[in-house]
């Protein structure tokens, strides 16, 4: 009981001597927004760097159980298996190399109102993870992208 008053008592004292404890207290309790069932389905625009620099988009089209990807005039097509609200396996429907054979691995790591920041990697490889964030342009599933 003691203590309790002491810390009562103290509180505005003990803060100002040591505030990074309570920081990190504060934003430890903190969570990222994840509303992940918005972001099942519907159609997105993903963008990402080159190794060369330049800016490449991807539109895709989601629906819970297959991905549509659009990408430099091609489409391709992979099986979606959600294993949780906001983790999904893909597996290419028609692979064109023995590489697009592995499945790959995402996680949505948080939301906002159109944007979902996510975690990729092939399934199994915890060394090679990568992030990107992708924004919902449509609820309906498209299937041309005039951009």
């Amino acid at each position: 009981m003691k203590v309790l008053r002491f810390l009562k008592n103290n509180f505005s004292l003990i803060f100002k001597t040591y505030p990074l404890p309570f920081l990190i207290l504060f934003l430890s309790c903190f969570q990222q927004e994840r509303n992940c069932l918005d972001f099942q389905s519907g159609s997105f625009e993903f963008t990402s760097v080159s190794s060369e620099g330049d800016t490449l988009k991807t539109f895709f089209t989601r629906t819970k159980s297959i991905e549509i990807d659009y990408f430099e005039n091609q489409i391709d097509s992979s099986s979606v298996n959600w294993v949780s609200e906001c983790e999904c396996i893909l597996k290419k429907l028609n692979p064109s190399s023995p590489g697009q054979e592995k499945s790959i691995q995402m996680k949505i790591l948080s939301t906002s109102v159109d944007e979902y920041l996510f975690e990729y990697s092939f399934v199994g490889d915890i060394e090679n993870k990568r992030r990107g964030k992708a924004k919902k342009i449509s609820n309906e599933l498209l299937t041309k992208f005039d951009r």
